[in-house]
């Protein structure tokens, strides 16, 4: 992880051409290569956050960042806080989950009714399943930043998203069992998860095909969820605490 890595020395490894080991690792994973290198440096940069006492600095040489400040803006437009906020935000993670689970009305998250850009879906899992369930379009096929839509479900089955503009999305999803501690999904090796590959193709005037995804465990290939997942909570909790005083 710290030390640098080539497209020519991937390909090598498993002898391939450096262009047809792309295409074929982009058919599978929906990232390149390289992209999905660095997402699994940065899942290594929680990890260590949250394990070690190294400073910042230090954890940033250990995945090959020799730039304190090229890591720390790396790691916060694509986890959604900066490195020290992560590592210091378990009792707040804490806090949201609690504040979650105590929440009578999810829908005043959004109760106004926008019939525009609507994309309707239901969610299911493949295995049993208690908790809070965050989905989101996002822009690429890996739950990293903050989606540009998204909201939080109290159960399996329908969701919505309104307003969504002409674009190319990516639906992914991941859950929390309200059995949970903080820890667990700060670090979301094992939460279930569902994404799309193929990008959802958003036109103008046009009517956005139905979704139906299936959470399931993490399978080896999927790429690490990097937003913050507390963050996600905030910012549900946020719009819930605004609409209510409306």
């Amino acid at each position: 992880m710290d030390e640098p890595i080539t497209l020519s020395q991937l390909a090598n490894h498993v002898a391939y051409s450096p262009y047809h080991f792309t295409r074929i690792f982009k058919q599978r994973i929906g990232l390149s290569p390289l992209y999905y290198v660095s997402s699994l440096r940065l899942q290594k940069a929680k990890d260590l956050l949250m394990h070690t006492n190294w400073s910042v600095r230090d954890i940033g040489l250990m995945i090959g960042q020799q730039s304190l400040g090229t890591f720390t803006t790396r790691f916060t437009d694509r986890v959604g806080v900066s490195p020290s906020e992560f590592r210091n935000s378990t009792m707040q993670a804490e806090n949201y989950f609690r504040s979650l689970q105590k929440l009578d009305d999810w829908s005043m998250a959004h109760p106004i009714v926008d019939l525009h850009g609507r994309m309707e879906g239901t969610i299911g899992s493949s295995i049993p399943f208690e908790g809070v369930i965050m989905i989101g379009l996002f822009a690429k096929p890996i739950p990293e930043g903050l989606p540009l839509y998204g909201t939080l479900l109290s159960s399996l089955g329908d969701f919505c998203f309104t307003g969504v503009k002409p674009g190319i999305y990516y639906l992914m999803a991941t859950s929390v069992s309200w059995g949970m501690q903080a820890k667990d999904f700060l670090l979301p090796h094992m939460t279930l998860r569902t994404r799309s590959k193929e990008p959802i193709i958003v036109r103008p005037n046009s009517s956005i095909p139905y979704q139906r995804v299936m959470l399931h465990p993490p399978h080896l290939d999927d790429p690490p969820i990097l937003i913050s997942l507390p963050l996600l909570m905030n910012n549900f909790l946020s719009r819930v605490s605004q609409n209510s005083n409306r």
